[in-house]
């Protein structure tokens, strides 16, 4: 497998995980608890911070797709790319240029729609 192929997002926690390893397994003869513990907290921290950071741009597309999808927006899916790549300020652009207005329950397939829409983005029903 080609480690240069691979995207940043995955080449972050391999990185990580490998130089949280050869922390945690330093030892220099010293039966110091402290330096034992040092080790297994800083594995964890560089660890867990990129688990944490990949968790929640997941999370973050899934709920731009659906609201995108909720709104009736067509572009959904560039939406979704332009919060992968650009994260949080990609967010920003996207709630002030989402069409703004309350969420409703479509009487027909109790999907989310937005209440000036004329008919439902999942089902096409039309009021």
């Amino acid at each position: 497998m080609n480690v240069l192929k691979l995207k940043p997002v995955v080449l972050l926690p391999i990185f990580s995980l490998v130089s949280s390893i050869a922390l945690a397994q330093r030892y220099d003869g010293s039966s110091d608890p402290a330096a034992s513990l040092a080790g297994c907290g800083c594995c964890g921290t560089f660890i867990a911070i990129p688990i944490v950071i990949f968790a929640l741009n997941i999370a973050l597309l899934v709920w731009v797709a659906r609201d995108a999808k909720a709104r009736g927006m067509d572009s959904s899916v560039l939406w979704m790319l332009l919060v992968l790549f650009t994260s949080f300020i990609g967010l920003i652009i996207y709630l002030f240029s989402r069409p703004q207005g309350n969420l409703i329950q479509c009487p027909n397939c109790r999907n989310q729609k937005l209440q000036a829409a004329l008919k439902c983005p999942h089902c096409g029903f039309g009021v």
